[in-house]
């Protein structure tokens, strides 16, 4: 076992720089991603001779492969920016991703756009690199903070990517890959510049640490840190519960509100305004008045609240009026990533940032497929349940659920105790 390490309360105060870096590359991740979300299943369609119900198929294949891979690579990722630093992962990853989206951009058919679609989510799973060089520079007061940014670059990306996607590809069904391509090796060189390294090499692990470098062998190690493990199940919870959105809003508000394209958007458009109110304004006042555990449950709680409200709403102005009480659930995550990442020694955070995003990418894999079967049951001829909110309420059970266990489990450490034997 290496020996014991301080914990990234003691290191150097936050660079803005580097900070404004990693907010940037996960904006560019997001936005990058945003942008290909209106036009890729039109150029499937056009791969598939403009046959819509194979072209869903085919989109809905891309998905799950997606978070299948992500839930393989996040803890790659992050044990090897354990053992080589955090800076050259991240700019490896912003280099692979824009060559990607150009491999993507120039796609012949529809094979070679799918392979495209599996390098980006091996590129992409640098969110939990990200997460790792937060903890490494921030001190424990500022770290809820930090997160909070990196939810505000997803909110302003969730924003303006298919905003931007929709208008270049009125334009061409490629000029979104050639901008995301464009964005993410522009990224590469600023940071190639910028970006300093976190992780000094005394603080980094002895070798790459390949038994936990795996999904089953990330969550070994998360059984090997007690201190963390119930607030890892409150991430699967919320990321299982996240999922509620994307997988059946677009068919709920038309079902239920007759909204069309343009509403949707402007209640798309509201959600992503409302998360960077929540993640850029108000997670650190919340943290610095209420703490990082009752920051964490009141979170949970509004979102367990506002997806009720989503599920019950009969009209379509009440729903909306669920969506401000939910975008406070936004501190729940800045709130828990700060509370495991001060319980875990230093070395360690690569690996177990990259086993939470591996919990994440899994539920990626099993909410949609949740959320879209519920909602087509309750909405088919043969159910006897007329509740479209289902999904919604589903998600609601859910996030209680995260509530009871972080109210066991969320106990802030002091100091961040040594790796042990079995996490190194």
């Amino acid at each position: 076992m290496d020996p014991p390490v301080a914990d990234s309360a003691t290191a150097a105060p936050p660079r803005r720089a580097a900070l404004a870096f990693i907010f940037v590359t996960v904006l560019v991740d997001v936005l990058a991603f945003g942008v290909i979300i209106p036009v890729l299943p039109h150029l499937v369609e056009q791969f598939v001779g403009g046959n819509v119900s194979k072209a869903a198929w085919w989109v809905g294949v891309f998905g799950v492969l997606f978070a299948a891979i992500q839930f393989v690579c996040a803890p790659i990722q992050g044990a090897l920016s354990d053992r080589f630093g955090r800076r050259p992962v991240i700019l490896l990853s912003c280099l692979g991703l824009g060559a990607d989206f150009v491999f993507m951009a120039l796609a012949p058919s529809l094979a070679w756009l799918l392979v495209g679609r599996v390098v980006s989510a091996v590129t992409a799973a640098s969110f939990s690199t990200a997460n790792a060089y937060i903890a490494d520079v921030t001190s424990h007061a500022e770290r809820a903070k930090g997160y909070g940014m990196i939810g505000a670059a997803f909110g302003v990306g969730f924003i303006a990517g298919p905003l931007v996607g929709g208008v270049l590809g009125d334009i061409d069904l490629r000029l979104p890959f050639w901008f995301a391509a464009g964005m993410a090796l522009l990224n590469f060189c600023y940071g190639l510049f910028v970006l300093p390294e976190s992780l000094p090499p005394e603080s980094r692990s002895a070798r790459v640490d390949w038994s936990h470098a795996n999904p089953l062998g990330s969550l070994k190690l998360l059984r090997s840190q007690p201190q963390v493990l119930g607030l890892a199940a409150v991430v699967f919870i919320s990321g299982f519960a996240q999922y509620a959105h994307p997988s059946v809003f677009v068919l709920y508000g038309d079902y239920r509100y007759g909204w069309g394209q343009k509403e949707v958007g402007y209640v798309l458009a509201f959600v992503g305004f409302m998360a960077i109110v929540v993640n850029a304004g108000l997670v650190g006042p919340m943290v610095r008045r209420f703490g990082e555990r009752r920051t964490l449950l009141l979170a949970l709680g509004c979102g367990a609240l506002g997806f009720t409200v989503s599920g019950l709403a009969p009209e379509g102005w009440l729903f909306l009026v669920g969506v401000p009480i939910a975008a406070l659930w936004g501190a729940a995550n800045p709130a828990s990533q700060a509370l495991i990442t001060r319980q875990v020694d230093r070395r360690a955070q690569g690996r177990i940032q990259g086993a939470l995003m591996s919990l994440v990418a899994l539920a990626g894999i099993v909410g949609p497929a949740v959320y879209a079967g519920s909602f087509g049951w309750v909405v088919s001829d043969a159910s006897p349940l007329r509740l479209p909110g289902l999904p919604y309420l589903v998600a609601a059970a859910m996030l209680l659920l995260a509530v009871a266990i972080a109210w066991r489990h969320a106990h802030p450490a002091p100091d961040a105790p040594a790796v042990s034997e079995a996490a190194t």
